[in-house]
């Protein structure tokens, strides 16, 4: 396989998808406006419509999605992707955690109770009936992590076998938007939730509780209730996941401050602390005790694999990805209770069924096969991706990248398009070529402390190796101000994000935005279809040493 520095790949791409562009641009157009916003439009509406009760993997609502899925690739003309099948099976373990109404907190003074929902959530992992935690120590452990290439640890000197760590969202970086420290604004993955988690377990601690502020954290605690209550789903563990801590969850900014209060530490000086080299854990002099009895269900779940096969590099594969799921049904909730998804992620699924579409068209069929792969339980940690990476159909090394489509742009044309992680691996460059034959450029992510990187399918596929792409709506509006279209795309989030609300209304959706991005994502996999080398990581990205490791195998 032929190797390239960034920079000449960089011209020889730009240069062959403009050559591609001229030379075939009426071929290629036909192949574009597969990609239709009437049709488009009306695949958000099915998979986003109450019909299908809110895509909640082993439901009803799965069966009608992938099953939709299935008989429009079908349709469309593309080869099931798993042998004979369309469906890559998922083993699930569904567990609804029932904690106590409060967490109670003792120690000085009359204690402290918070309430769960309001002030503090609660789940297991462990695959048992109950956890029973009692009066445990609980210990500040900053943001709760272990950087040895940033000679940062904050469990230095720590037992925290037995304890209940209290840990911070998100860096330091952020928090002192020092770009010295470690990648500054932006967040690496020991700012997410998932890796303080991880930590915790391996210091051997009996609970770990998140503190949630809203810039931090990316999102409102809204965001923690719903996601942090009701089943949740997680691998098959041959552990039984007793290798976790007992009890995972988050308190609220407020209940931290009392917490803290209680403690007789002030809030805000121990979190500027905790951001400076050098913090040590903080014992808190508390002991807090939380019961939770679990409903534990194991069921199956699946991966639709939709195939294009290619020409003379048949056994070399692009992956175009995105997740069908969402929160299904909440029948505790009063009024409208389905989580219909319609922006997260019914336009990433419909924006699959276009691409399958549009190649079906392409003025020339793929060298190499295409893969259109709609993964499940995304929302539940990406379970989806995460299984297929682990048990690829189509080997690794010869995946030649992964291309992720979520939660898409409808908000209307951009001149712009977002790379989240700009700079990571040498797919930029296809993404530059594209953009400039559409008239537009390319832009980094503006919001990097929002972690956007580590929370989507993509990501599964970086971290064994695969060079990945997750491209996100611009910011530089055809008729607004930037400014206008981050308001409008934060207040989105505070408002409907995970909420029953995000569904697709015609008086304020405008798709041609998306459109546009579905076709760009059509011309960089379309170029990739047809080359005979590999895109690679940069240097000095993390994932460079497992790629370059299989691929020398």
């Amino acid at each position: 396989m032929q190797r390239f520095s960034s920079l000449v790949l960089k011209v020889i791409v730009v240069s062959m998808l403009l050559i591609l562009s001229h030379a075939i641009a009426q071929d290629l157009q036909k192949a574009l406006s597969q990609i239709d916003e009437a049709e488009y439009t009306q695949r958000i509406k099915t998979l986003a419509s109450d019909e299908f009760q809110g895509r909640l993997p082993a439901t009803e609502g799965e069966i009608k999605t992938i099953n939709y899925l299935r008989d429009e690739f079908r349709k469309i003309g593309l080869k099931p992707g798993n042998g004979d099948s369309y469906f890559q099976e998922v083993g699930l373990v569904q567990i609804t955690s029932h904690p106590d109404e409060r967490l109670e907190i003792k120690g000085t003074g009359r204690g402290l109770s918070l309430g769960l929902g309001s002030q503090f959530v609660a789940q297991t992992r462990r695959m048992v009936d109950k956890i029973d935690v009692r009066d445990a120590e609980m210990v500040f452990a900053g943001y709760g992590i272990v950087a040895p290439e940033y000679n940062w640890n904050d469990y230095a000197g720590l037992d925290a076998k037995g304890k209940i760590v209290v840990v911070l969202v998100n860096d330091p970086g952020f928090a002192t938007q020092d770009s010295a420290l470690f990648t500054g604004r932006a967040m690496t993955y020991y700012g997410r939730w998932t890796y303080k988690y991880e930590e915790a377990a391996r210091q051997g601690a009996a609970g770990v509780l998140i503190v949630h502020e809203p810039a931090p954290a990316g999102y409102p605690w809204f965001v923690v209730q719903s996601g942090w209550s009701g089943p949740e789903f997680h691998m098959e563990a041959a552990d039984k996941n007793m290798s976790r801590c007992q009890f995972e969850g988050w308190i609220s900014g407020v209940a931290a401050r009392s917490l803290f209060g209680q403690a007789g530490l002030n809030y805000e000086e121990e979190i500027d602390k905790a951001a400076k080299p050098g913090f040590t854990y903080q014992p808190f002099g508390l002991t807090a005790s939380l019961s939770l009895t679990n409903d534990i269900s194991y069921s199956k779940s699946n991966n639709v694999l939709a195939l294009l096969p290619g020409t003379d590099r048949a056994d070399e594969i692009v992956i175009y990805s995105a997740h069908w799921d969402h929160f299904g049904v909440n029948p505790e909730m009063d009024g409208d209770n389905i989580f219909n998804g319609a922006r997260d992620n019914a336009t990433g699924t419909a924006a699959l069924l276009e691409l399958a579409d549009a190649f079906v068209n392409a003025p020339e069929p793929p060298r190499r096969s295409i893969l259109f792969l709609a993964v499940t339980a995304e929302e539940q940690g990406l379970l989806g991706s995460a299984y297929y990476a682990a048990h690829p159909v189509y080997p690794l090394n010869k995946t030649v990248a992964a291309l992720n489509m979520d939660a898409l742009n409808i908000f209307g044309k951009m001149k712009d398009i977002t790379v989240i992680g700009l700079g990571n691996s040498q797919l930029d460059a296809y993404v530059e070529a594209a953009a400039t034959a559409q008239g537009r450029y390319v832009r980094p992510d503006p919001e990097p402390e929002k972690g956007i990187f580590f929370r989507s399918d993509h990501f599964s596929f970086a971290k064994e190796g695969v060079p990945s792409l997750y491209t996100k709506m611009g910011i530089d509006h055809v008729s607004k101000s930037q400014d206008e279209v981050l308001a409008i795309s934060n207040k989105w989030t505070a408002e409907l994000y995970h909420k029953p609300g995000d569904e697709y209304d015609p008086a304020t959706w405008d798709l041609s935005g998306a459109i546009d991005d579905i076709r760009l994502m059509f011309r960089v996999g379309y170029q990739l279809s047809r080359e005979n080398t590999f895109p690679e990581w940069n240097d000095g990205n993390a994932f460079k040493a497992k790629r370059d490791a299989d691929m020398a195998n």
